[in-house]
């Protein structure tokens, strides 16, 4: 696959970072995951927004040139002879002396990955872990390079499901790779912030386009029986989208959902990714 580092188009093998860059020492990175549709990355604006912040609270002195990554989005769409595809966008600190620094960070390493979307999810299987999620570094949590949690919780969930997290005080969190919600009668239900979540740009959407369709919204801290005990669950993330679950732990959801809270979410998610 070819990519883009620091603006230049360079094959993956053949692309390096420093040994020094803070990214690599000490975890000082941001990234974010979109994939396009028809050519298009899909709430593009959200994710830059997102991206922008996160390098502002960690110190990382990185403004995006929007045209010019659409353009490198595109290309890198013909060069690897993809439709569609799955981008991540990297920001890290970039190559500096070892040792904490306290000043900010001005020769960041910028990066941008694709690669094949993988094939579509139409309903998910959850088990919720016994390893809790860890807390924020800092005031929230960013999406960071700190995901040795995350890749813990993938060891110990099952092949055929997405672990759920519970916070320290046993509060229902988020998935390993995925926002959660859950729907009684047309309450839909989310973990707050508070208990250490990230705060999804899928999550976002939902969240407003829920509003639009005059549903109530509540974010707070959950019990995991209170969570389970749903008519509806579902996951989401800018890759696979919005994904109705069947099945957590040992609770099973109707799998007929044309009229349900998921279904409309879908439909609607779906007119939006085409205009």
């Amino acid at each position: 696959m070819y990519i883009y580092l620091n603006g230049a188009k360079v094959h993956s093998a053949e692309a390096t970072i420093s040994l020094y860059d803070h990214g690599y020492l000490y975890g000082v990175g941001l990234f974010e995951t979109f994939r396009t549709y028809s050519g298009k990355p899909f709430l593009f604006e959200e994710h830059l927004h997102r991206l922008v912040e996160s390098c502002q609270q960690i110190g990382i002195e990185w403004t995006p040139e929007r045209l010019k990554l659409q353009e490198q989005i595109h290309d890198l769409l013909q060069v690897n002879d993809l439709h569609d595809g799955y981008f991540r966008l990297n920001v890290s600190a970039g190559p500096e002396a070892i040792g904490l620094p306290s000043d900010l960070y001005r020769h960041y390493t910028e990066a941008l990955l694709v690669k094949e979307l993988p094939p579509a999810i139409t309903e998910k299987k959850l088990a919720t872990l016994t390893l809790r999620r860890n807390t924020p570094e800092g005031a929230g949590r960013l999406k960071s390079h700190h995901y040795l949690n995350n890749i813990l919780a993938k060891r110990e969930a099952p092949p055929d499901a997405e672990g759920v997290f519970l916070t320290g005080q046993g509060k229902v969190a988020e998935g390993i790779v995925s926002n959660l919600f859950f729907v009684k009668g047309e309450t839909v239900y989310t973990p707050a912030l508070t208990t250490g979540i990230l705060n999804g740009i899928t999550r976002e959407w939902v969240l407003k386009t829920a509003k639009e369709l005059s549903l109530v919204i509540e974010e707070g801290e959950y019990d995991l029986s209170f969570a389970q005990q749903s008519d509806e669950v579902f996951v989401t993330n800018s890759i696979q989208e919005i994904v109705p679950v069947y099945e957590w732990d040992q609770c099973h959801y109707d799998r007929l959902r044309n009229k349900s809270v998921v279904g409309r979410l879908q439909e609607i998610y779906s007119q939006c990714t085409k205009a």
